[in-house]
This record gives C-alpha cells, structure tokens and sequence, in this order.
C-alpha cells in the first residue's frame, strides 16, 4: 500500500525525502586506538526530534553478559536522570527503574570477553529536545545476539532539565569503545 500526498500527489518515500522528514546530522567510526566517550556537540537546534542509530562495544574484558550503554545530555553529569529499563536474557526478563541518577541507560553491549567480534545495536529518540517548556526524555530500543544467546531492551530515560539540548554524550558502563563502533546522529523535522 502506497500513501499518496493530496497536495503534490507524491508517494509515501517520495514525500518523505521532499520534506527531508529525517537528515543526518553527525555520524563518528571509532578508530584502532578506540575511544573513552562519543560526543556530539553543537546539534543544530532546527528539528523537532533527534534520533542516534549505534553499533558499538566496549573493551571490557568480563566473561560473559552485558554491561550498559551511557547517555549524558549537555555535559551533565549530576543527578538528574530518571530511568526505566525492559530486558530479555533468553526466558529470563530482567526490569528496572531508578531516580536521581548520573546517566540515562540507553542499551546494552556485549563485553568484549564474550564472543569475538559482536556489536550490539541500539536506535535511541530524543523527544522536542529544543522545546524548553518540559523536561526532556529518551526511548531507545537494542540489544545483541550472540549464537542464541544475547539480550534485547526498550528503556526511556528523563533528563530533569528545560534546557534545549545541544550536546550528547555515550559512554561504556566499563572500559572504551573499540574500533569499529559508530554513532550517527539524525534530526527529524516533525
């Protein structure tokens, strides 16, 4: 099934690209030496939404299980985050919420001691980030497989601060990003 636009009488993928309804903005490959954090700085305060798609892991050196993608938002790192958590570890649901936290949890990795060369993935939103009336709050849906085993997340954060956003920060629960992790940062217009 195709929407047709009434105005242009364009398709629905036509439409979408005439109205630039999604534009990268930013997008970073970590290199050989890896990295400690992924920063965006300076996002355009021109779109509605911001959305980050990561393929990323760190070099922690644990056996097995997971470890927690990091978000700071505007370099803030005080206690001001809320967050909730859903997991899945095979049949094993794993569910948490805390407040007056230093982070928003935006995924999860796989430690670098548990299967050779497995990213996990994740697709983080940033609600009205610019709109300085609300505090602000993330979804973020991920999670890794690693031969049938792995875990899969939703999670939603709140940042308690009216403050436009104008700088993201992930960080490793534990350890750095390792070469080949990419963030890339997109605006939505609305």
């Amino acid at each position: 099934m195709s929407i047709t636009s009434a105005k242009t009488g364009s398709t629905s993928l036509s439409l979408a690209l005439e109205n630039n309804f999604m534009e990268p903005i930013a997008s970073t490959l970590v290199g050989s030496g890896g990295s400690g954090a992924i920063e965006f700085n300076d996002i355009p305060q021109t779109y509605k939404h911001l959305q980050i798609r990561c393929i990323s892991r760190p070099n922690e050196a644990g056996s097995s299980g997971a470890q927690y993608l990091y978000l700071r938002i505007n370099t803030d790192a005080g206690t001001n985050y809320s967050r909730h958590f859903l997991a899945g570890e095979g049949s094993t649901p794993v569910t948490q919420g805390a407040a007056s936290q230093n982070e928003i949890r935006a995924g999860y990795q796989m430690r670098n001691g548990y299967a050779a060369n497995i990213y996990a993935v994740a697709v983080i939103d940033i609600l009205d980030y610019t709109n300085t009336n609300k505090y602000k709050t993330t979804r973020s849906l991920g999670g890794f497989d690693s031969n049938g085993a792995g875990y899969a997340a939703l999670g939603s954060g709140l940042w308690m601060n009216t403050n436009s956003i104008n700088s993201l920060t992930f960080l490793c629960e534990v350890g750095n990003f390792v070469q080949h992790t990419r963030f890339s940062l997109y605006g939505i217009k609305g």
